[in-house]
């Protein structure tokens, strides 16, 4: 008789690393859709994208928000990361993502006027450490903004990072 066994083991540092890069490249994605010139989105990567997975790791990060700050002064639309936890790594076993699925919700999207510019903001659900380049900020009011949830963007073990988008 033979019996086989198989053991997986995922850190939470293996799933903050992936759920970080894949909200990173779906900010990309989305800037290059609606037409926002992504150079300093680009230029920040590594240090945003760093921050991002360590406060993913500490479970301090609340979600990961693009602003689109328009040259009459308004702001939209505006995409929101939201992070939920499993306390114990009780989430996919599987690292998953529906960027696909965002693809072609992309298509969607028009373009904004040129000259539009683009803010990153994250909120905590608590205390966090202080990452390089990250200082407090004022998030825009999304009072009037009608909010569609695109659902989950990417699972791993440990957490899910989901997507609203607000018009």
């Amino acid at each position: 008789m033979t019996t086989l066994t198989r053991t997986t083991t995922h850190t939470r540092t293996h799933t903050a690393t992936y759920l970080s890069d894949v909200i990173m490249g779906a900010i990309g994605d989305i800037l290059g859709a609606l037409g926002i010139n992504p150079m300093t989105f680009f230029t920040d990567w590594d240090q945003d994208q760093r921050a991002i997975a360590a406060w993913i790791e500490e479970g301090s990060l609340e979600q990961v928000v693009l602003e689109c700050h328009r040259p009459d002064g308004t702001v939209r639309p505006v995409f929101e990361f939201p992070i939920t936890y499993e306390p114990r790594g009780e989430g996919s076993a599987n690292f998953v993502n529906s960027r696909a699925a965002l693809a072609r919700y992309q298509a969607k999207l028009t373009s904004v006027p040129s000259g539009t510019r683009h803010r990153l903001f994250c909120t905590f659900n608590g205390y966090r450490t202080p990452q390089p380049g990250w200082s407090p900020g004022t998030r825009a009011s999304t009072a009037g903004l009608r909010s569609t949830s695109f659902g989950s963007l990417a699972e791993a073990p440990h957490a899910r990072a989901n997507l609203r988008f607000l018009r």
